[in-house]
């Protein structure tokens, strides 16, 4: 199944219009942001979370002017952080290509994703929403937050299973529940919908996080970027943090051994994968996936049937399915 395809199908208009004012956004008379930027355009992805924000406003009204300046700020924000993210990890790359770090320099990606950002700030303006210009806000912060608390993380190789969940709840799963949410405001959702949008988002993001986790420790070399970089970096995901709770005996304080040292050689990388494989570590991440793909698609259920409401029910089981 194709499901980006068929996730678009209803608001396939609608994404065409955000397809158009995104890369007018991105529009400029200085030549190296214009080769960055058009960079950024070739490689943006599914588009999942602007997808999220239409089908949202769409659960609820129409979209209109409001919910693609709205979804624009958001993707835009995303954008930026993403570039952001690849200089503080070092990364060579994103989605299958050269980093904006790799391609040009660390400089030119700092300065390029500060501009990004700086037309997020500008497209929120646009929607003339003090809820939509708040939500967006706390997300800008909250996506600072949560990549400061993983790095303060990664010094500790007894990360608990909740410090976990708050780190993806502040990088990951509250940009989608703005997404959501910031769709059910630009037409007016009721406190109730609104509600129900956030708390979707949230679950869908949970589920979207634990599977890049799961990626980390699998060998595809389909899903887009390195396997072992989490461990590498000493980032202590779900599937490890499991396996360390449950394990015992000489192999688990050797695995200790490897997080403490920061001794990632690619030997110690394949231990590391393999003990977190054979103590369940990862077999346990994918059920709790599971568990918040159907709690997200639970948010939906006082929603009326529609083309639209199947759209993010497949917005769920692709988060949950997707190979890369």
């Amino acid at each position: 199944m194709n499901y980006i395809d068929n996730i678009r199908k209803p608001i396939q208009n609608e994404m065409q219009l955000f397809a158009k004012t995104f890369a007018e956004s991105l529009s400029t008379d200085n030549p190296m942001l214009l080769s960055v930027n058009e960079y950024v355009l070739q490689k943006s992805g599914k588009q999942l979370r602007p997808m999220m924000a239409l089908l949202s406003a769409k659960l609820c009204g129409e979209v209109n002017e409001t919910t693609i300046y709205g979804a624009l700020s958001l993707e835009l924000l995303h954008t930026a952080s993403l570039i952001h993210d690849d200089v503080v990890d070092d990364s060579d790359e994103r989605r299958g290509k050269p980093s904006i770090n790799a391609r040009w320099t660390n400089k030119i990606a700092i300065l390029s994703g500060d501009y990004i950002l700086s037309k997020a700030l500008g497209c929120v303006t646009k929607t003339d929403s003090l809820q939509i210009l708040k939500s967006v806000a706390n997300i800008g912060m909250q996506l600072s937050d949560g990549e400061l608390l993983q790095l303060a993380s990664a010094q500790a190789s007894k990360i608990s299973e909740d410090n976990y969940f708050t780190v993806i709840r502040k990088k990951t799963a509250l940009l989608f529940s703005t997404c959501t949410e910031v769709g059910g405001l630009s037409v007016n959702a009721t406190e109730d919908q609104l509600a129900h949008l956030r708390n979707f988002g949230e679950y869908l993001g949970i589920c979207f996080q634990i599977k890049d986790d799961i990626f980390d420790y699998s060998d595809s070399v389909q899903i887009g970027k390195p396997t072992g970089n989490d461990i590498r970096d000493g980032k202590v995901t779900l599937p490890l943090i499991y396996a360390l709770r449950n394990a015992v005996g000489s192999t688990k304080e050797t695995i200790l051994k490897y997080i403490d040292r920061k001794d990632f050689t690619p030997e110690n990388i394949h231990n590391i994968t393999r003990f977190a494989h054979e103590n369940g570590g990862v077999a346990y991440a994918e059920d709790q996936m599971e568990l918040y793909k159907n709690k997200a698609i639970e948010e939906l259920n006082g929603f009326a049937d529609s083309d639209v409401k199947k759209s993010l029910i497949l917005c769920a089981e692709f988060a949950a399915s997707r190979s890369n």
